[in-house]
């Protein structure tokens, strides 16, 4: 009896409703850093599990178009959720910016990119990362500074192309490009580089990368997945963002 006893003060202590669930879910390679931090947050906060997998926005939508089986989307751009949102693979009125993202010239070596990104006129380098523009935003961003800096033709020769932003990132880190276009979020933290050298580019040299959000269709009856759409909109998740250098 005292055993038994026990055992149901340690069931009737435990809340209804606190079932975890996994939910899955699509993440732009920019924002990989940051949702690790949020998952982790949510997980504490709600017993969820946020079960992530990154890569190249497009390359999402060519799988979520063909019943890829996530249940949220995190884009590195807006048109994507909306057009998956138009194409009735998400629930209505689910989309929304959860960042908006930042470019910088990097190299992870010291003092090899100024300030201002003059070593991009001055061409003393033989290879210059960015992602692919047709599936990564940053990468379509990237050629738009370059349109916009009348540096395009001249440099596309030394043109070493990423398939995402991670992939742009670990060329550029591990040498094989002297410098390269990446997300500001994954070279800097709390206002401060984290390594090498950058030129934090002008947001008014390329359109604002607004970076939205939406639940698919195969979340909309899992509690993990709508339970993680109210954490992105909360004050942890934004606080998070924010420290990775994104705008709001």
């Amino acid at each position: 009896m005292i055993r038994y006893f026990t055992l149901s003060i340690a069931l009737f202590s435990i809340s209804p409703g606190t079932i975890a669930e996994t939910v899955q879910v699509a993440v732009a390679a920019n924002f990989a850093g940051p949702m690790e931090a949020i998952a982790s947050a949510f997980e504490k906060d709600t017993g969820h599990k946020a079960a992530v997998t990154t890569g190249a926005t497009g390359k999402f939508y060519a799988q979520i178009q063909n019943a890829a089986p996530f249940e949220i989307l995190l884009a590195a751009d807006d048109t994507t959720p909306a057009k998956i949102e138009a194409e009735g693979l998400a629930v209505p009125g689910t989309r929304f910016t959860y960042a908006i993202g930042k470019l910088a010239l990097w190299s992870a070596k010291p003092g090899f990119v100024d300030k201002e990104g003059k070593i991009l006129k001055e061409g003393n380098f033989a290879h210059l990362a960015l992602a692919n523009p047709k599936t990564a935003p940053y990468g379509a961003a990237a050629v738009e500074v370059l349109n916009h800096l009348g540096l395009f033709k001249a440099l596309e020769p030394k043109f070493v192309q990423g398939e995402n932003i991670a992939q742009t990132q670990q060329f550029v880190a591990t040498g094989n490009a002297e410098l390269g276009f990446v997300a500001l979020s994954q070279v800097q933290k709390d206002g401060k580089l984290t390594s090498g050298s950058a030129w934090w580019i002008p947001t008014k040299l390329y359109t604002p990368i607004r970076q939205d959000a939406v639940l698919l269709s195969k979340g909309k009856d899992n509690p993990a997945a709508t339970a993680l759409v109210a954490f992105l909109k909360g004050d942890k998740a934004k606080a998070i963002i924010k420290s990775y250098g994104y705008d709001l």
